[in-house]
């Protein structure tokens, strides 16, 4: 049975209020977590300092790794920008889940409903293809995107760009769903034994609650990453 949601309608769309609040949530921990760290910035770094400077400098690897300078720069802060709300969002569900009494979702990740998953791919893809007419011109990126090596190459330079498209918005939903829903899987065993469940489920969901935190981390660095890739590819820097 699929879980209760509660949705509202906005100029002929339908939204989630789960989405919405769970989205708003994530971007205000993101915009006060980066003020907060960096309100007094000093040559003396307080701790809060080097650790929105080790993240910078994290991302700032991450395009190093797969661009030229002057992309890297370019793209620095939207990348800068997208690792941070990605850590949030993808810890959120496991850290801070709320439900109302109706046993409605209000908080959870973001980025475990597929449309926030979809969307930030989109953003990204984006900016990729962008970066890629800006760098070699209208002609020259579609030549790069669907001609290269050669013409005949077009179907599957065709099938790549969907696929480039589907593996950085499923990959992320589905690691971050998937977590999601185990821990509540296991919360129900331990509810329907009677109250022994939780011998067995508290270990199983602790081990399987730090394995989640890890793999956001991971999914974080992994959207970043191709999102470098694929902007390196479509501006002819592969």
């Amino acid at each position: 049975m699929d879980e209760p949601t509660s949705t509202f309608s906005l100029l002929g769309l339908t939204f989630t209020w789960t989405t919405v609040v769970s989205t708003l949530l994530a971007m205000t921990i993101v915009v006060l977590l980066a003020v907060g760290l960096t309100r007094k910035v000093a040559i003396r770094p307080s701790r809060g300092q080097n650790v929105i400077e080790y993240v910078l400098d994290f991302v700032r690897g991450i395009l190093g790794d797969q661009l030229p300078g002057n992309l890297a720069r370019s793209l620095g802060l939207y990348a800068f920008t997208l690792f941070l709300f990605l850590v949030v969002s993808n810890e959120m569900g496991l850290l801070l889940q709320v439900k109302t009494g109706a046993d409605v979702t209000l908080i959870k990740s973001p980025t475990a409903d597929p449309l926030i998953a979809f969307t930030l791919a989109i953003m990204s893809l984006m900016i990729a293809h962008g970066t890629g007419v800006k760098v070699l011109g209208f002609g020259g990126y579609l030549k790069n995107m669907f001609f290269k090596p050669y013409a005949a190459m077009f179907p599957l330079n065709v099938v790549e760009q969907i696929t480039n498209f589907l593996t950085l918005a499923l990959r992320l939903f589905g690691n971050i769903f998937a977590g999601e829903l185990m821990l509540n899987l296991l919360a129900q065993l331990a509810f329907s034994l009677n109250g022994f469940g939780w011998i067995a489920a508290l270990p199983l969901e602790m081990a399987w609650q730090a394995f989640s935190l890890l793999i956001g981390g991971i999914q974080a660095y992994v959207f970043v990453m191709l999102t470098a890739v694929f902007t390196a590819q479509l501006s002819g820097q592969e």
